[in-house]
């Protein structure tokens, strides 16, 4: 009977009643042992180059055990035969398991099988009974089994069993591989979070053109004599497996960019309502790769976060093949298309297209998944009305370019502008952030006597007339002429304030009433600014000009008399403008007037959004709404977050728990994180929660999407533009989700990582 378990009765007898020929086979084994012991592995040598092979195929064990007649799944009592004494060790200790998946076991050759129902017993009036196997489980030979399993296991864990010897050794062994492996997981995560290479042109140890992974390891082989012991066998040729091979690399960075997703997949699972955040660019090797990230709240912190998922292969960039490949990947990671609460998207037509985009598609499927443009690219988008509202303010970005492009062409050139501009170099005007021309505006803006003087400098050096002309033109007919001091003192006072706001809207916590209230702002700011920030403009503007030595006054030019026809009325008085008051209303009140249309359009969302979730915003907003308003606003809110019968939250019951709760707040100003976090540990506001869970998922930017392909462009370069899809969202997790790498647990890893084949689990269990 404890042959059939698996289980060899004459290991748990003492020693003295051994056979003596058994003992000297035992002395033999132990004598071997050693000899493992000083080796470390008995297995044959090979370069490190020669490693990737299927680990399927690898030597277990000096007593050439064939491994495919060993099951992976040691307990599986139909293998029970055939396991040798390691696996049988392994079993004694970490089982017996029961397998509940199994229904109907396989027919033995008496054509038996096991069947699940033994487990339990059906009593006449439907119950079941779990006490179907208690005549077997209180048998005395099956006590008896168990007691010798028992002690049998007892003995391992102490060390008292005859083989002892050899099972101090073994574990040392196994002790030494887990540390070799956790030294090479560590480096595997120090390459991945510094977006490093790990190989080079060669894969031998002590060579050149090893790169990164091997010479880390050849570092730490200085200072660790566990590493130093390892290098050591594998340069003696003493070693056949070593893991250090690339296809041991790949495996390990997929392992931890595993461990890394699924933790995000439980967060959101957990947090129910989320958002999808999407962006695309073409990488190096000129596939368009599309950012996933989701946008939910950690229910245990109550905090915001923006996950990424990885890089998705597009080949198909219209609105239907973007959603496509959005929807089969939230069904590769379990996640429910009908749990979208929000979806953030640049301002492309295929993305936000009203009838083909990919917005449109996702609200056909799911109404409740609300659309938001991404807040930076709709004030990038401002701007670029306002440069293209008028022919001056064009003509003005063309000169700052051509100052910039006058010094970068030439190393002579650049250098006399460092040795007389001190502060603010001059940078290149971006032709799609165009909040960044802040940066451009900024260095000319202050600096501007320095500017024109490195200017006369080099029109009186440089010796290619060409330039000399050009660079003349410029210090005296633009940064001499008054119109010119004065946009770039509009520009930069515009610029400032927009680069400011797209600061504050990239933060990837930010909230929608946050975002709102920053809008509304700047729309105010133009406001203003379009009736009193002429005349301050004038000032800055005439103080730049005294100090240049420029006569503060708007040129103005020779009008041309037009010849009147016959029939013409002379009586008709033409309307003519000063300098001043033509440059204010043709320039500067075009711009203004822009900006102020631009943003309310183009921000037009954020007021359905206020419509919906407005009384949620705030304390405050709840404390000054009567009882009618309120429970109009959570039917509206009921309706919004409605879908065929589908609820997320009761407006009636909302209703009530919201006048309990505003009773409840303390006093002062409490924002939708603040209320979210009061009632945390109070389970009597179900509908509430939900409501602003769901208003603290919806994104306002797509900037986490943008940070994304700064690594992408660091991880796919051009000497690793070959670098396969799988590995690159490894590689990626790794590095933009690092800080995640740190809640890993080596033993978890190590034990995923064995569990692969049964010759890693002979090594590492």
């Amino acid at each position: 009977m404890l042959r059939s378990c698996g289980i060899d009765p004459e290991r748990t007898t003492k020693c003295e009643n051994i056979d003596a020929d058994i003992v000297d086979v035992q002395t033999v084994d132990i004598e071997n042992a050693e000899n493992v012991n000083n080796n470390i592995d008995v297995e044959n040598v090979v370069d490190v180059e020669n490693e990737n092979v299927d680990d399927d195929n690898e030597i277990v064990r000096a007593e050439n055990v064939d491994v495919n007649d060993i099951g992976h799944d040691i307990f599986d009592p139909t293998i029970w035969d055939s396991l040798d004494s390691r696996m049988r060790d392994l079993l004694v200790t970490k089982g017996p398991k029961r397998d509940c998946s199994i229904v109907k076991g396989p027919k033995d050759k008496f054509s038996r099988r096991f069947l699940a129902n033994w487990y339990t017993r059906v009593l006449p009036n439907g119950e079941t009974f779990n006490q179907r196997l208690k005549e077997h489980e209180t048998c005395m030979e099956h006590v008896k089994n168990m007691t010798t399993w028992y002690e049998l296991r007892q003995k391992l864990k102490n060390f008292q069993t005859i083989d002892k010897s050899i099972q101090i050794l073994i574990d040392k062994e196994k002790d030494h591989w887990k540390n070799v492996l956790k030294r090479i997981i560590s480096i595997v995560k120090f390459l991945g979070r510094k977006n490093l290479a790990f190989r080079g042109h060669n894969e031998k140890l002590y060579q050149n053109s090893n790169d990164n992974f091997l010479g880390l390891i050849e570092m730490v082989a200085e200072f660790d004599p566990i590493v130093q012991e390892h290098v050591r066998c594998i340069t003696d040729d003493n070693l056949h497996v070593h893991y250090l091979g690339h296809n041991i690399q790949n495996e390990l960075i997929l392992l931890l960019a595993s461990e890394i997703k699924n933790e995000i997949i439980r967060k959101i699972k957990q947090a129910k309502y989320f958002s999808v955040i999407l962006d695309c660019t073409p990488d190096v090797s000129h596939q368009e790769q599309m950012s996933l990230l989701i946008r939910y709240v950690n229910v245990s912190s109550n905090r915001i976060e923006e996950s990424f998922l990885g890089f998705l292969n597009v080949d198909d960039t219209t609105g239907q093949g973007l959603f496509d490949v959005l929807q089969d990947e939230l069904k590769k990671l379990d996640l429910d298309l009908f749990d979208v609460r929000g979806q953030g998207y640049d301002n492309g037509s295929n993305m936000k297209g009203k009838h083909q985009g990919v917005q449109k598609r996702f609200l056909d499927i799911n109404p409740r998944a609300f659309y938001t443009p991404c807040g930076c690219h709709s004030l990038n988008l401002v701007l670029c009305d306002m440069a293209n509202s008028c022919r001056k303010a064009k003509e003005f970005f063309g000169v700052v370019q051509r100052i910039y492009t006058i010094f970068a062409n030439s190393t002579k050139r650049w250098q006399i502008l460092k040795d007389n501009v001190k502060g603010l170099t001059p940078k290149s005007l971006s032709s799609t952030r165009w909040e960044s021309h802040i940066d451009s505006v900024k260095a000319i803006r202050l600096q501007m006597s320095d500017f024109r003087e490195v200017l006369l400098e080099v029109s009186e050096n440089d010796s290619d007339s060409k330039i000399e002309s050009e660079v003349k033109s410029l210090a005296t007919n633009e940064l001499g002429d008054f119109k010119f001091l004065v946009a770039i003192v509009i520009w930069y006072e515009i610029l400032f304030a927009i680069h400011t706001v797209s600061k504050l809207l990239q933060s990837s916590d930010m909230l929608i009433d946050f975002a709102m209230e920053k809008i509304k702002g700047l729309i105010s700011f133009f406001e203003e600014y379009r009736e009193t920030g002429f005349k301050n403009v004038l000032n800055y503007a005439t103080e730049i000009a005294l100090e240049l030595n420029i006569d503060p006054v708007f040129s103005q030019k020779r009008k041309i008399q037009r010849k009147r026809q016959f029939d013409e009325n002379l009586s008709t008085a033409s309307v003519e403008l000063s300098g001043k008051e033509s440059f204010r209303v043709n320039y500067f009140l075009y711009l203004v007037d822009q900006a102020v249309v631009s943003l309310k359009t183009r921000f037009e969302q954020y007021q359905q959004y206020e419509s919906v979730f407005g009384f949620l915003f705030s304390s405050q907003n709840l404390q000054l709404l009567d009882d009618a308003t309120l429970n109009s606003c959570c039917s509206n809110l009921e309706e919004r977050l409605k879908h065929n019968v589908q609820f997320d939250v009761v407006g009636k019951e909302i209703s009530v728990e919201l006048r309990l709760l505003r009773n409840m707040l303390p006093g002062g100003k409490m924002g939708p994180i603040d209320i979210l976090n009061f009632l945390k540990d109070m389970n009597c506001f179900p509908n509430t929660i939900i409501a602003y869970r769901i208003l603290l998922t919806i994104p306002v930017t797509v900037a986490s999407a943008e940070k994304s392909f700064s690594k992408l462009k660091l991880l796919k370069s051009y000497l690793r533009s070959t670098m396969l899809q799988e590995r690159l969202n490894g590689l990626a997790l790794i590095a933009i989700e690092n800080t995640l790498l740190d809640d890993i647990q080596y033993e978890d890893l190590i034990d995923e990582f064995a569990s692969k084949n049964a010759a890693r689990m002979s090594r590492f269990k």
